[in-house]
């Protein structure tokens, strides 16, 4: 590797490391409305760093929600164009008795770096931020064309980006999409991920009487909607975990035989997956399929969340008015988010007890995607990962979503290259969220050889 550009990053890595933790200590919870201060923050941190290094046109985009990043660099007579995307919100920290070092205070143990955003998805952000600077420092100049589109608000449905992308601006136009939000499969193992679940998150709401009620003088004759809703819940999977709502496996597209093939050369550990990543007695799910299908290629239904009635110590005898369930379903090619949630909102209507009326809300969706691993872009970056970690490139899906991804394909006609540098063990969403420092470093160097590789 004799890019002047790899030699910029090795040399100013330190320096890099540190930007990231300034970038790490701001607490860019999207979903909390108190830290809607602090998202505005890491906004003008990336508008001020892309200004510094020379990216054109930078500017802050207003949405109804989190504002979004934008600049270029559009030099390159005659090569190809990139949209480069990433966000710079995360999760909620909770439970944060469980962290081991403040989850805003990035600290370094075992070869790690720990915070909240560390590998999701800021570390990651930073890595293209870096490798951009690398190749205009060392070079005055990009080997490609360069957009760059940032959002604040990918962990909570994304829907700005999507409104803004959906309008189809000149300012996207772009021949490819580079996404840096996903993982190696493996430690050491350069990876590609090549498809996507989509997914439908809702909200369902049951309402029984017009007000809480004593359990005492009501019970046995009101109806009660936690009963209700745990009625309901039970009847959408069974005990193998086959979605019960009608028709909604019609329209699956099974991956390809050579495919699975290639899964099943994957180092994957099944009992490895169980203790270390899942940390359950057992695995669960559809019988007849391997865990790599189960969360790559079939769809889910889970519930996150039964708020309501009396939580707190002690006992009160009250029956609830209303009980709210969370619930998400997972895509997968074939599905629509528009067809899953009607069949879903269907099914609930049909199954629900007598005496409560019933609300299912669409909270936000987003489609599933396979990309096509014969263009241009998908071979130049087998060929960097490749070269700067010395081992073949895997092709890989992901159980999760990146609905922007979706967006790019229907909207701007832009294949997307998801080259991302988390492991699986990275605690995303989770306490003690980390990123590999080694995995940064050698990002940012795959990143820049990617993408001399692409506007050759």
């Amino acid at each position: 590797m004799s890019s002047p550009a790899v030699a910029f990053a090795t040399e100013n890595h330190p320096r890099f490391l540190n930007e990231l933790k300034n970038l790490l200590r701001i607490p860019s919870i999207s979903t909390l409305p108190e830290h809607k201060p602090d998202c505005r923050r890491a906004a003008e941190f990336l508008v001020s760093e892309l200004k510094r290094i020379g990216i054109e046109n930078v500017r802050i985009i207003e949405t109804q929600g989190h504002p979004l990043v934008y600049g270029d660099w559009l030099h390159a007579a005659g090569k190809p164009t990139v949209l480069i995307y990433g966000h710079y919100d995360v999760q909620p920290t909770d439970p944060i008795d469980e962290w081991l070092s403040p989850p805003f205070e990035p600290a370094e143990r075992n070869g790690n770096l720990y915070a909240r955003g560390a590998v999701d998805d800021k570390g990651q952000v930073w890595m293209q931020v870096k490798a951009l600077e690398a190749l205009l420092a060392s070079n005055k100049s990009l080997p490609l064309n360069v957009r760059v589109l940032f959002e604040g608000e990918e962990e909570v449905g994304g829907e700005g980006i999507a409104d803004y992308v959906a309008s189809k601006p000149a300012n996207l136009k772009a021949d490819f999409a580079l996404v840096s939000d996903t993982e190696l499969f493996a430690p050491g193992l350069p990876t590609l991920c090549v498809g996507l679940r989509g997914m439908i998150y809702t909200e369902l709401e049951v309402r029984g009487a017009k007000t809480d009620l004593h359990s005492g003088m009501y019970g046995g004759a009101a109806p009660n909607p936690f009963t209700a809703i745990a009625q309901i819940i039970a009847r959408l999977k069974d005990e193998n975990g086959h979605i019960l709502i009608p028709g909604f496996y019609d329209d699956i597209i099974p991956p390809s035989p050579e495919e699975l093939a290639a899964w099943r050369s994957l180092p994957f550990d099944e009992e490895h997956y169980r203790i270390a990543e899942v940390g359950s007695r057992q695995l669960v799910g559809e019988s007849g399929y391997s865990v790599l299908e189960r969360t790559w290629a079939r769809p889910t239904l889970d519930v996150h969340g039964i708020p309501g009635g009396f939580t707190g110590a002690g006992a009160k005898t009250v029956i609830p008015a209303k009980a709210i369930a969370k619930v998400s379903m997972r895509l997968v090619p074939g599905m629509t988010p528009t067809k899953a949630f009607a069949q879903y909102k269907s099914y609930v209507e049909k199954i629900a007890p007598t005496g409560v009326d019933i609300d299912v809300r669409l909270i936000h969706s987003g489609d599933p995607c396979l990309i096509p691993v014969n263009n241009q872009y998908i071979q130049a970056a087998t060929q960097a990962l490749s070269e700067v970690w010395g081992k073949d490139t895997v092709f890989i899906r992901s159980g999760g979503s990146i609905p922007i991804v979706g967006d790019f394909d229907r909207h701007l006609g832009l294949p997307s290259v998801m080259m991302g540098f988390g492991l699986p063990d990275d605690n995303i969403h989770a306490p003690n969220e980390k990123f590999n420092l080694k995995n940064f470093e050698l990002g940012i160097r795959s990143l820049i050889r990617f993408l001399e590789e692409a506007g050759r």
